[in-house]
């Protein structure tokens, strides 16, 4: 018999692919539990998911059966070696206890590169330039008359500060290059593929005090839970701007929000926020603020992209014995 793979959440755009990448390796089948107790019980002997060596998850999946928590990753145990999570984010999978009962976790970094870095670029133009409380304005029949040319800026010559230059960074960087920008940015290591015009500092403190726009590009993870707090917010110029595409909560929110309240930051342009999908409706209290639904990657090129690189990793799991995108802290066990 087969081993068996699950798409636990949906797959929209590469059907085709998966039948050509598991035809003759693996049984496909779907993760059809309405809620998280049929899940659980799926996995016990002679359970509907027996045989299960690997998952596709899509954070879909959450919406019927949770997160990847202790109590379901216990259920994988000892069947599923290999979580194929799609996404470059995944704070939804407990990997530590992956890592502690033998599973591991792949995600898709790249996948999401040009997506996640032409938002970021979005939302540091609208707030530069006030784009979005312009198109606002104008839809509202007011034109132009609650915008301030003195609160806006051109893009030339102003400072970047990329908080992580992993590969959504460093395309961010290479778009900002062309106005240009200057870059800097402070990552827990040098990247070693970035141009010679991307600055390297040696400390946040440094990046901080440079930065007219500060970007963020970490994941999320306990010791980034809050990393821009309020001491790192303070430290920024007095009317510059912080973009986030990463999580909401590697920024505390309340500390960026009294920012905003008393005129220290200037303006804020986010994708992500603390307690998706409620947005805390202080935010929309400053109207220079531009703001999206976490729609980053909401593109059939980037989803499809996304989806093609996770099953791929599950496929060379079951081929190969281990996919090419480890997640970081599951590095040392291969």
């Amino acid at each position: 018999m087969l081993p068996r793979i699950m798409l636990c959440g949906r797959i929209v755009w590469a059907h085709q692919d998966v039948k050509e990448l598991f035809n003759g390796i693996a049984e496909v089948i779907p993760m059809n539990s309405p809620n998280r107790a049929d899940f659980l019980a799926g996995f016990k002997p002679g359970g509907k998911y027996e045989g299960t060596v690997g998952i596709y998850r899509h954070n879909t999946s959450a919406d019927s059966i949770g997160v990847f928590d202790k109590e379901i990753i216990a259920a994988l145990v000892p069947q599923v070696k290999w979580i194929a999570h799609n996404g470059a984010g995944y704070d939804q999978i407990d990997v530590l206890e992956c890592k502690a009962k033998g599973i591991y976790v792949s995600n898709t970094p790249g996948a999401v590169d040009d997506a996640t870095a032409t938002t970021a670029l979005y939302l540091l133009i609208a707030c530069l330039r006030h784009f979005s409380y312009g198109e606002r304005s104008l839809r509202e029949l007011k034109w132009k008359k609650p915008i301030s040319a003195g609160a806006t800026h051109d893009l030339t010559g102003r400072t970047l500060a990329i908080l992580g230059l992993g590969g959504i960074g460093l395309r961010l960087a290479y778009l900002v290059h062309a106005f240009p920008m200057r870059v800097i940015y402070y990552s827990r290591h040098r990247n070693d593929d970035a141009p010679e015009w991307c600055e390297y500092v040696d400390s946040m403190e440094e990046l901080l005090a440079q930065a007219d726009v500060l970007s963020v590009h970490v994941p999320l993870r306990k010791e980034t839970e809050h990393l821009v707090g309020e001491k790192e917010i303070r430290a920024m110029k007095k009317g510059s701007i912080i973009v986030n595409t990463a999580r909401g909560k590697v920024i505390d929110e309340e500390a960026m929000i009294r920012a905003l309240e008393d005129g220290h930051l200037s303006s804020v342009g986010l994708d992500v926020y603390a307690d998706e999908p409620s947005v805390n409706p202080r935010l929309l209290d400053f109207p220079q603020n531009a703001l999206l639904p976490h729609m980053g990657t909401e593109n059939q090129d980037s989803q499809r992209k996304m989806e093609v690189r996770a099953l791929t990793n599950l496929r060379d799991f079951l081929i190969q014995g281990k996919g090419n995108d480890i997640v970081p802290e599951m590095k040392s066990k291969l």
